[in-house]
C-alpha cells in the first residue's frame, strides 16, 4: 500500500520514474530539471533500481541514447528543459516516427534569449509537432500519476509513441508538497513488464529508421499521425483503469465550476490552480465564471473541449509562449481552429501571461476574466496582449 508524503515534485517525478523499473536512463542535467536525472542516479548507485544509468555529453546524446535503447527492447527515460529540449530537436521527430515509447519528463523553462532560467512553455511549444503524446500536470500528485500512467500509455500496442510530462520549472519541480506515492507492488500490478513490438537483435537481423524516399513519406507521416490520433483512446481507457485503481480521476479538459459560467477561464499547467482562488472570488461577486484546465496537449482533446465550451459567450485563454508574429499563442490558436465551425462559438481573448517566470496573481486572473467578460467585439488584430507587459 502507498503512503502520503511531502516530497519535492521533481524528486518525486524521479522516484515514479523509477517505479516503473526502466531499464536505460539517459540524462544531461539542466536547470530546472535537474534533480530528476540526479535522483534518479542516486536510485541506481544505491542499488534500488536494477537499470542502466548513462552520463552522456548533452542532450543529444541523451535522447539519442534513449531511441537506441528503446530500440533494442529496453524500456528508457530522459528528462530536460529548455534549451536541452531544443537541442534533442534533431532526434525529437524521429523516435515517434520509428514508433519507440520513450518516455520524457520536461521541467518546462522558458527558451533564451534572453538568458532566462524560470518558468514559461515556449520550450514544449516549438515540439508540438514532432509526434510526441503531450501531458500537462498542475501539480506534484498529477507529476507522479502522470508519469507512471505515460509508460503505460507509450507501450500500448495501439499507440507505440514516446510520451512526455510537463511540469513548470521551479514552481513545480523545486517546490515541497504532500503526494500520495504508490509502492512498487500497486505499480507493477497496473504497468505490466514492456515487451517491444520490434527490436534490434544480431539473432535477427532487421533495420530501424531507414531513408524514407518521396514514394513511402507521405504515407510514413500519415500513418505517425494517425497513430497519434488513435492514442486518445488508448489514454482515456488508462485514465479510467488508473481512477478504478487508484481513485483519482483524469480527463483531457477538467472543469471546475463551470456551471451556468458564462465566462471561462482556460489555463495549462500549474496556474490554473491560482486560477481556481480567482473563479472562487469572481463567484462570491456573483460573476458567472468558471476554469477549464487542458491536460492533454497532444492529441488535442477537440470533442471535449468543445463539450465543456458549450453555452459559455467568452473565453480567457492563457498561454504561455508567443507565437511571434502569429495569432497570438499556440493554445489561442489551437483553441480557436477548434472552435471554427461551431454555430455559436463564444468570443476568445487570448493573455500571454507568466513570461519568463513573470508572476501572474489571483488579481491579475480576476481582471482578465472581467476584460474578457465586458469586451463586446473582438477584432483579429487585437485577439490578444502579452499581459503585465511594461510600455
Amino acid at each position: 500500500m502507498g503512503k502520503r508524503i511531502g516530497m519535492e515534485i521533481a524528486i518525486a517525478a524521479a522516484e515514479a520514474a523509477a517505479l516503473c523499473r526502466p531499464d536505460v536512463i539517459a540524462a544531461y542535467p539542466i536547470t530546472p530539471n535537474t534533480h530528476v536525472p540526479e535522483h534518479l542516479s542516486d536510485i541506481v548507485a544505491e542499488g534500488r533500481l536494477d537499470a542502466e544509468f548513462i552520463c552522456v555529453e548533452s542532450e543529444h546524446s541523451a535522447i539519442s541514447a534513449c531511441c537506441g535503447a528503446s530500440g533494442a527492447g529496453a524500456r528508457a527515460f530522459t528528462a530536460t528543459s529548455s534549451q536541452g529540449l531544443l537541442f534533442m530537436q534533431e532526434v525529437l521527430p524521429i523516435v515517434p516516427s520509428m514508433r519507440l515509447p520513450v518516455i520524457m519528463v520536461i521541467g518546462n523553462r522558458a527558451v533564451s534569449g534572453p538568458i532566462n532560467v524560470w518558468n514559461d512553455h515556449s520550450d514544449i511549444m516549438y515540439q508540438r509537432d514532432t509526434g510526441w503524446v503531450s501531458l500537462f500536470a498542475a501539480n506534484g500528485q498529477e507529476t507522479v500519476d502522470m508519469v507512471i500512467q505515460a509508460f503505460k500509455i507509450g507501450e500500448h500496442r495501439d499507440v507505440m509513441l514516446p510520451v512526455n510530462i510537463n511540469l513548470d520549472g521551479f514552481q513545480l519541480t523545486h517546490v515541497v508538497e504532500p503526494i500520495w506515492m504508490p509502492d512498487q507492488e500497486e505499480v507493477d500490478r497496473f504497468l505490466p513488464p514492456y515487451k517491444p513490438f520490434a527490436q534490434l537483435h544480431p539473432d535477427q537481423p532487421m533495420s530501424m529508421g531507414s531513408l524514407g524516399a518521396p514514394e513511402i513519406y507521405n504515407e510514413a507521416v500519415r500513418a505517425k499521425n494517425e497513430a497519434m490520433l488513435q492514442s486518445k483512446k488508448v489514454i482515456l481507457a488508462v485514465w479510467k483503469e488508473w481512477e478504478k485503481q487508484f481513485g483519482r480521476k483524469y480527463e483531457p479538459i477538467e472543469s471546475y465550476k463551470t456551471e451556468g459560467a458564462e465566462t471561462l477561464i482556460v489555463t495549462m499547467g500549474s496556474m490554473g490552480e491560482t486560477a481556481e482562488i480567482a473563479v472562487d472570488e469572481l463567484r462570491k461577486d456573483g460573476m458567472p465564471v468558471g476554469l477549464l484546465k487542458i491536460k492533454l496537449w497532444r492529441p488535442f482533446p477537440f470533442e471535449e473541449f468543445r463539450k465543456a465550451v458549450k453555452g459559455a459567450k467568452a473565453l480567457a485563454i492563457m498561454d504561455r509562449a508567443l507565437s511571434c508574429g502569429g495569432p497570438g499563442g499556440p493554445v489561442f490558436a489551437e483553441i480557436r481552429s477548434a472552435l471554427y465551425d461551431e454555430p455559436k462559438k463564444p468570443k476568445t481573448l487570448n493573455f500571454i501571461i507568466g513570461l519568463g517566470g513573470r508572476d501572474v496573481t489571483v488579481e491579475d486572473f480576476v481582471k482578465m476574466a472581467k476584460k474578457t467578460a465586458s469586451t463586446k467585439k473582438v477584432k483579429p488584430e487585437n485577439a490578444y496582449e502579452i499581459y503585465g507587459a511594461r510600455e
